[in-house]
């Protein structure tokens, strides 16, 4: 009897240990602060969302625009040249800081001048004493002392020491190196002391001022070419930036290899940032012309090689990439990524993001109420249906 009251006794207390236990872990879970990292309750959202961004707009427009024909060249200097010696000689002095301009006529090398120097003094002297021979000769012939033939052998003598002076002269100046024209000299092959031969290698000059570009359209185009044409380069260097050049020469030839006419042009460079050699895309401008989308200049945005914009559908402002194609004063044409009833954001890109709301504060430059620029019609496309679904 006593063995069956404890194990009762003892299955109570267990019972009533185990609820206790549960019941304080219960009040403590509820209790217990939430982990930082659980997600706060959803704040209910406004009707409207968040306010719309105020943006500049402007309208696609047709306009004519002058055909074109695009290729690939390389630019090239407008005078380029590697300087070598005509004589053999020892360099004693070099005049030149490798990668800086270089005005014409400057002294670039000069060799050792000792041996001609002094054989140049021998020929002046040489040449004086013909001079005062030759000049005696004539006051004696004048007086009849002398006969012709002596006068004629003196002033012969004095013609051929003339000649020899003039020979070491030119000799000398074989030794010194002058810049034949303006421009930037390039690294030298050469150090103080060297001893270089005839033809070779001392340094490079580059006039890059202005710019040679020569590119090659297929021999189809010909009939549309001629010297005057305008052109615009693109290179990867400046991929933001178009340059301006012109045709000045084409050549009667054709490649025969490619059946393609060769064209060369010139392209300004007056800051110096182009460099010969530089790969460059060409648009060659021809005198046909034809209907083009364009769109003003700011309302492209430039992201590495890639160009946007942001169309304005259903009150909203849409990322779209699009193909220019040639710049003029202000406008871009546009060659796909946009329908010619479209309008673009031309104001006030940085502040928006895909598929944002915007209100538009100016279209095409002219201000507009603000009940009626919440949106610009445009017709719906599937990016646009898309995009205002991502929101």
């Amino acid at each position: 009897m006593n063995k069956t009251v404890a194990l009762l006794v003892s299955t109570i207390v267990v019972f009533l240990i185990g609820g206790g236990a549960y019941w304080l872990g219960t009040k403590n879970a509820s209790s217990a602060p939430k982990p930082s990292g659980a997600a706060p309750a959803a704040a209910p959202k406004g009707p409207g969302g968040p306010p719309p961004v105020a943006v500049d707009a402007a309208k696609v427009k047709l306009q004519t625009l002058p055909t074109s024909i695009t290729a690939v060249g390389s630019l090239r200097s407008d005078e380029s040249i590697v300087l070598r010696p005509e004589v053999s000689g020892r360099i004693a002095e070099i005049s030149f800081s490798e990668g800086k301009p270089i005005a014409k006529g400057a002294t670039i090398v000069r060799l050792d001048q000792s041996v001609q120097r002094a054989e140049l003094a021998q020929a002046e002297a040489n040449l004086a004493l013909a001079n005062s021979r030759v000049e005696r000769a004539r006051d004696l012939h004048k007086k009849g002392f002398i006969s012709s033939q002596a006068l004629d052998e003196a002033e012969s003598t004095y013609k051929a020491t003339a000649a020899a002076q003039q020979l070491s002269a030119a000799r000398l100046s074989k030794l010194e190196l002058r810049a034949p024209f303006a421009g930037v000299v390039g690294l030298r092959q050469v150090s103080i002391g060297d001893y270089v031969r005839e033809g070779q290698d001392i340094v490079n000059l580059e006039k890059i001022d202005l710019l040679k570009v020569d590119f090659r359209v297929p021999e189809q185009f010909h009939k549309q070419l001629a010297v005057g044409q305008s052109l615009q380069l693109n290179l990867d260097a400046f991929s933001n930036r178009t340059f301006e050049g012109q045709v000045f020469a084409i050549n009667p030839l054709l490649d025969a290899n490619g059946r393609a006419v060769v064209i060369r042009a010139r392209v300004k460079n007056p800051d110096n940032r182009l460099r010969p050699g530089m790969f460059a895309r060409v648009r060659l401008l021809t005198n046909d012309s034809k209907e083009s989308m364009v769109i003003p200049e700011q309302a492209i945005v430039a992201l590495a090689d890639e160009f946007f914009v942001f169309k304005l559908a259903d009150g909203r402002a849409i990322r779209t990439k699009v193909e220019i194609g040639q710049r003029s004063t202000g406008i871009v044409e546009v060659l796909s990524g946009l329908a010619a009833t479209d309008s673009v954001v031309t104001g006030g890109q940085p502040k928006l993001r895909d598929g944002a709301r915007v209100q538009i504060a100016t279209l095409d430059g002219a201000p507009l109420a603000p009940t009626s620029t919440a949106s610009v019609p445009a017709q719906s496309s599937p990016d646009t249906k898309s995009s205002t679904a991502k929101q």
